[in-house]
């Protein structure tokens, strides 16, 4: 085994619980998370800078193996004291016509919701710069719940959007370097105890 093993993981990833896990079973090899950017997961793949990746679906699969994990909902993201704080806990796309979306350039969900108003200003950079944007009473940004989570604010709240687009969260690695290594933690991954055999 090698010294290290490197999970890349794309914001609003959650490995903790697996990385626990392979520390208790791998103590001989150091589990070395890399964060990734979700534009760039397909790269570090490629160019291997990590073993394997949690990423954020679609990703070109050639080449890779895949396996999906989880899908999360959208979240409409809205200043603390929006109207559309009124919503116990879902809003439909109905709810936000007239309402500014804005769409940060790292946006993984490639929503567009009709009746919805694109804003007067250049795309933020980055979805906690969209964030902040709308903690001061500009629009509204919609993302996985996950991502809403990791650029919580006290000045902002969120909501599902009730038939918006999932977002699948998926394990990925190049197929021609599957190594011990990564299969270890593919089993871990999928819940295998440390005395099965593989299968």
């Amino acid at each position: 085994m090698p010294a290290a093993f490197r999970l890349g993981a794309i914001p609003g990833a959650t490995p903790g619980k697996w990385i626990d896990i392979w520390n208790e079973r791998m103590p001989q090899t150091s589990l070395e998370l890399v964060p990734l950017a979700a534009a760039d997961q397909r790269r570090a793949l490629r160019d291997d800078e990590v073993d394997a990746a949690i990423v954020r679906l679609p990703i070109d699969k050639d080449g890779l193996h895949v396996i999906p994990l989880y899908d999360e909902v959208p979240v409409v993201v809205c200043a603390r004291d929006s109207h559309l704080t009124a919503a116990d806990d879902e809003l439909d796309a109905a709810d936000l016509v007239g309402e500014v979306l804005i769409v940060p350039q790292d946006d993984v969900l490639g929503i567009r919701l009709p009746g919805t108003v694109a804003p007067q200003f250049d795309a933020p950079a980055d979805t906690g710069q969209a964030i902040a944007t709308v903690a001061a009473g500009v629009g509204i940004v919609v993302v996985p719940m996950s991502v809403a989570r990791l650029h919580h604010r006290k000045d902002v709240e969120y909501r599902a959007l009730r038939g918006g687009p999932l977002s699948t969260v998926a394990l990925a690695w190049d197929a021609a370097r599957t190594t011990p290594a990564v299969e270890t933690f593919v089993g871990i991954v999928r819940g295998r105890t440390a005395n099965s055999s593989r299968g």
